[in-house]
């Protein structure tokens, strides 16, 4: 298990790797922060969210969060979460163009990035509402393309529409093999942003997460 000095030190090391080579090309991805590896974590994670209406969407727009940033040349986070979540890639310059992904969400598999969607764990219309109506745009893009918490995941197209900026007491993916991951990183994201949960929301989530036993989790 990772260690949270370990995982500092793995993306400090991934940064560096990331200096020496940027001028070769594609950046390399730190992971995503392991979800927490233990239930009580996540659940004491949950706890201390606050619980609040759903705000207003006057004001919303995608352009508020600007993404995708670039992540080297010619590329940018997309590219580098393709690459990240994929097998068997292929590259063009920086560009992913071919590879192999299977969606978490569903359990489609696809070998064309084209088909592939990059979803936002918490989507950026459910984060205005929860607090990121009162941020400014430069911090509302460091949360749209975040790779260093689990925000950022390839999925399949239909999947990812078919959520929308819904949350959990909403939707949820059809692969329930995949709630307690996806339940957890909900929280993970909603914790180190200090987003607020609605009293729904909080409650999906901890039906999600009764019963996970996190040893078996990635």
């Amino acid at each position: 298990m990772r260690t949270r000095s370990g995982a500092r030190a793995a993306v400090a090391a991934a940064l560096g790797a990331a200096i020496a080579l940027g001028a070769a090309g594609c950046v390399p991805l730190p992971e995503p922060e392991p979800t927490p590896s233990s239930s009580g974590n996540v659940n004491q994670q949950l706890a201390e969210l606050t619980v609040a209406s759903a705000g207003s969407m006057k004001g919303y727009s995608r352009t508020r969060f600007p993404h995708w940033r670039d992540t080297g040349k010619n590329c940018d986070v997309r590219d580098s979460v393709l690459q990240r979540d994929g097998e068997s890639i292929k590259l063009s310059g920086c560009n992913v163009v071919a590879g192999r992904w299977e969606s978490p969400y569903d359990g489609r598999v696809f070998t064309d990035p084209a088909q592939v969607d990059i979803d936002h764990v918490v989507p950026l219309a459910n984060a205005w509402r929860s607090g990121a109506n009162e941020w400014d745009d430069s911090k509302r893009g460091d949360f749209a393309n975040d790779l260093t918490r689990p925000q950022l995941l390839a999925v399949s197209l239909t999947s990812n529409r078919a959520k929308g900026d819904q949350d959990p007491s909403q939707w949820k993916p059809a692969n329930r093999s995949y709630w307690c991951r996806y339940a957890a990183d909900w929280v993970t994201v909603k914790h180190y942003w200090r987003l607020t949960v609605t009293s729904a929301e909080k409650a999906a989530l901890t039906d999600m997460l009764e019963g996970c036993t996190w040893a078996s989790k990635p």
